[in-house]
């Protein structure tokens, strides 16, 4: 398998659709390399993906 990219919108539509209206715009365009592919991805790594993508929205956002 190879390395694919995909946005985290189609990361959380597949497993955690419910998710949806709680994510940001610009978290749900984040580009996701999976090594594996989206194919094989698990829901574990898949809610591990969304946290991690979360958190590092978080920490490159203004303060105000």
């Amino acid at each position: 398998m190879e390395m694919e990219t995909v946005k985290l919108s189609q990361i959380v539509m597949k497993w955690f659709p419910d998710m949806m209206p709680f994510l940001k715009q610009n978290e749900l365009n984040s580009l996701i390399m999976l090594r594996d592919g989206f194919s094989i991805l698990e829901p574990n790594d898949a809610m591990e993906i969304i946290q991690y993508s979360i958190c590092e929205h978080q920490s490159t956002a203004p303060l105000h």
